[in-house]
């Protein structure tokens, strides 16, 4: 009787899985991604199946062959949730473009923001092939009020160099760098901040270490409150970023953000935390973690950065005094490839503040290897505004040999990829610091885009990217022609559940969706009491 029993209870199973298979292959999907190796960094899975996709979702994750209208065959191939970019400066339809061939299906500015926040997305809706969003520019906000510029409609950082050399034209002097505010400026500046978060803006984006001696900490206080007032992060450029010496350590720029952040119990995020004592900064952000707050940062895999030739940081004072450099071993023209001297720094500084130049950082390069186990350190490209060799604007079918400028807007994210392999880093680290975290953390920060993306599970956005795990590599180079040259072995990348590469060509496919908060109908600006 027992024998008979388990043998009945097996034909039951038996038909069960039968039953089931046939409805999972009755059902017809969108598109299937058929036998490759599945990586969710959230869940740990890590296995060969089967992944459906109806509308923009994730509908079924099998281990069993799916029924798809277009079928993707991923044999030996990794599908992973799609990179997540927090820190693009370019953004554009060309950017995009760019940003897709190296893995990315969402691309936000968190740092330099942008300014008129509806507008801004406004104008991309429906325009765009990679999720965006923005928040507000604390610089372009500071510009407006300091130094009189109209900044009417969509603005952000794709013309923050010209911005820049206008706010300076306009007396000599980049009020938005090098003045403090009075009380009623300061609560203008407030104020204004305050607007763009009713409106959705992602958080506060501070580009202090570009104004470290016109922003006091009282205004950092201040809109890091004012963020925080909305539940909302403040993601910075922190302030003495590249100092080695005391008493203008780098570190003590994290410090005065992350205490804010902490007193506040608001999210933070270092931006390029790339420098001179970021395994302090490192240290910090953990200890905090560790008691319950939601603070994290992130780097980009190079030795070299790259930013306006007229910023204060980059005078003899700092540059050479401070951070130990010479402007003849650090400093490049990305049109030209050549390195200026301290004479040509100075006569390109006075004819062109916006100019954006590459600097050399040598003492990366032992610690980039390190960069890549990090724990909750996104990959952040820092991608530069795409413009051509005259500075003008790129649009979608530009020739990607047009781009000039850094090359980790075309590379960062495949060359994370490529350093991982070569250097035995676990591919799900490596997916971890691509796309899971800034998803994790930003999605705490009470982004709801951000709860479903990033994790490759049924139920969630289908934004996903396909790779070859063994041959996947960066391309562009600090080489005129080259420093826009796309990346190699990622053939397959889908937005919103569209696909959008394929074959490694972008398509004319615009599925992209926004990234922010609700409009709200009030704000909720306090006015700063004077001292």
């Amino acid at each position: 009787m027992i024998k008979r029993n388990l043998y009945l209870i097996q034909v039951f199973a038996t038909c069960i899985s039968l039953l089931l298979s046939v409805h999972l292959w009755a059902e017809t999907h969108d598109i299937v991604i058929s036998n490759g190796r599945v990586i969710d960094p959230e869940s740990g899975l890590d296995a060969i199946r089967y992944v459906g996709i109806t509308g923009n979702r994730i509908t079924s994750i099998s281990k069993r062959k799916l029924r798809g209208r277009q079928e993707i065959d991923a044999t030996g191939l990794v599908v992973a949730p799609g990179f997540i970019d927090a820190h693009v400066h370019g953004q554009t339809q060309f950017g995009s473009k760019l940003m897709l061939r190296d893995g990315v299906t969402t691309t936000l500015d968190m740092e330099v923001g942008g300014l008129n926040t509806n507008a801004w997305y406004a104008q991309r809706r429906g325009q765009w092939q990679t999720n965006y969003g923005i928040t507000v520019s604390h610089e372009l906000v500071r510009m407006s009020i300091l130094d009189g510029l109209e900044l009417a409609g969509p603005i952000d950082a794709q013309h923050i160099g010209p911005t820049r050399l206008a706010a300076e034209k306009r007396d000599g002097t980049p009020h938005y760098a090098l003045s403090i505010p009075t009380n009623d400026q300061l609560n203008a500046i407030a104020q204004r901040v305050d607007e763009e978060l009713r409106q959705g803006a992602l958080g506060l984006g501070s580009t202090i270490g570009y104004m470290i001696k016109g922003v006091t900490t009282e205004e950092m206080w201040e809109l890091q409150s004012a963020a925080a007032r909305y539940g909302r992060g403040s993601y910075s450029h922190v302030r003495l970023l590249g100092s080695s010496k005391p008493p203008t350590e780098g570190t003590l720029g994290l410090a005065e953000g992350l205490a804010n952040a902490l007193a506040l119990n608001a999210p933070f995020m270092a931006m390029h935390d790339n420098n001179h004592g970021w395994w302090e900064n490192e240290a910090k952000l953990a200890a905090a973690r560790n008691q319950g707050f939601n603070v994290w940062s992130e780097y980009y895999p190079y030795i070299s950065g790259s930013g306006p030739i007229g910023s204060e940081f980059l005078r003899p004072a700092t540059l050479i005094e401070d951070w130990g450099l010479s402007y003849e071993d650090a400093m490049m023209d990305p049109a030209t490839g050549e390195f200026y001297s301290q004479a040509s720094y100075q006569q390109k500084r006075a004819a062109d503040p916006g100019y954006m130049v590459v600097l050399f950082f040598r003492q990366r390069e032992a610690w980039l290897p390190q960069w890549l186990t990090r724990q909750h350190a996104a990959v952040g490209s820092d991608a530069m505004p795409t413009t051509d060799k005259e500075g003008k604007d790129l649009v979608w079918d530009s020739p990607y040999e047009d781009f000039v400028g850094h090359p980790r807007t075309a590379g960062s994210h495949a060359k994370v990829l490529r350093l991982g392999r070569e250097h035995g880093v676990p591919l799900m680290q490596t997916l971890k610091q691509l796309s899971y975290w800034s998803a994790l953390h930003l999605g705490d920060a009470g982004i709801k885009a951000m709860r479903e993306r990033g994790r490759l599970q049924k139920g969630m956005i289908a934004d996903i990217t396909v790779f070859n795990p063994q041959t996947v590599t960066d391309q562009a180079v600090h080489k005129l022609g080259a420093q826009g040259k796309p990346s190699t072995g990622i053939p397959y990348v889908l937005v919103s559940g569209q696909l959008v590469v394929k074959a490694s060509r972008v398509l004319a496919v615009f599925s992209g969706q926004p990234v922010r908060y609700d409009e709200l109908t009030t704000g909720r600006h306090q006015p700063i009491a004077i001292h």
